[in-house]
């Protein structure tokens, strides 16, 4: 269910910074037109960390229903409270979310062992098959792979998003958690070639926001044994993949969005608008890809 491309939406707001419900359903389908195997709503591309818990249920609602059950939807519910993420998950699933994409515990940095209780309690609690996310540069903890061996046992614990960047690592957990019914999934859409090396299944992408067609045909061609159609579409994907994260995420995907026409938005305080250096990069990156009408 959670194999290939699935993209980490934006929320698109409207000018008095709203919910853009429309926007969102129009950027549903586009990804689901240009062949996309999944939507993540909610998450960190989705500036969840601002959004209120009605909005947040209601973009996932919203996905859900745009989605009509065409490709599966995994909501992000994390939270740095167990109660907080237990709430999220099990609203999520009452609204048709058919898995739960779980960022590490934020801010309070948890041992091992409390973040593997902070899961199993998820895990337990809500019967819904729900993904581990791993992003150290943004929860200030990392998810060891030791800790995800364990995790990996459990009934519901489906997979990783593993966005450490350390390969190491990701060696490594495919290494412990081989034999299980688990996946682990690339969680940085420059990673996403060697990540499957490796043995990765795919990626949560941010690009897709922007490439769904071009990342769905990356990812294929290396499923298919196509090695060097992969490698050259990674290559003439990169320098998008680096303009992406020139500053914060999702404030440059938000903004090549708007260049091409796409729902996105300002991102919302403390995020702003990209700086004029970004933003110029992002035309010269957009112009190279075709993207931009001139």
């Amino acid at each position: 269910m959670f194999e290939g491309v699935l993209t980490a939406m934006v929320t698109p707001f409207l000018e008095n910074g709203e919910l853009n419900e429309e926007g969102l359903r129009k950027n549903v389908e586009f990804q689901i037109r240009s062949g996309v195997d999944g939507l993540v709503p909610a998450g960190t591309t989705g500036e969840c960390s601002t959004l209120s818990y009605e909005e947040h249920l209601r973009v996932v609602e919203v996905v859900v229903e745009a989605a009509g059950g065409r490709v599966p939807v995994v909501a992000g519910t994390g939270s740095n409270s167990t109660k907080e993420a237990l709430m999220l998950t099990r609203e999520a699933k009452e609204r048709g979310a058919d898995g739960a994409l779980v960022v590490v515990p934020y801010y309070n940095r948890p041992t091992q062992e409390g973040l593997y209780q902070h899961f199993k309690r998820l895990a337990e609690e809500v019967d819904l098959p729900q993904i581990l996310y791993n992003v150290p540069s943004r929860t200030g903890v990392n998810l060891a792979p030791e800790t995800v061996a364990r995790l990996a046992r459990l009934k519901n614990v489906v997979g990783v998003k593993e966005a450490s960047g350390n390969f190491d690592q990701i060696s490594k957990i495919l290494e412990l958690t081989r034999g299980e019914d688990f996946v682990v999934t690339s969680g940085n859409d420059s990673h996403t070639l060697p990540m499957m090396a490796l043995g990765a299944v795919g990626v949560v992408s941010v690009a897709s926001n922007l490439v769904p067609a071009q990342m769905v045909r990356m990812v294929r061609a290396f499923r298919e044994g196509r090695t060097e159609e992969a490698r050259s579409l990674h290559y003439e994907l990169s320098p998008l993949f680096e303009a992406l994260f020139l500053e914060t995420n999702p404030s440059p995907v938000k903004e090549a969005m708007e260049m091409v026409g796409l729902p996105a938005g300002s991102p919302r305080l403390p995020l702003v608008r990209v700086g004029e250096g970004t933003r110029k990069r992002l035309r010269e990156v957009l112009s190279g890809l075709g993207l931009l009408k001139p």
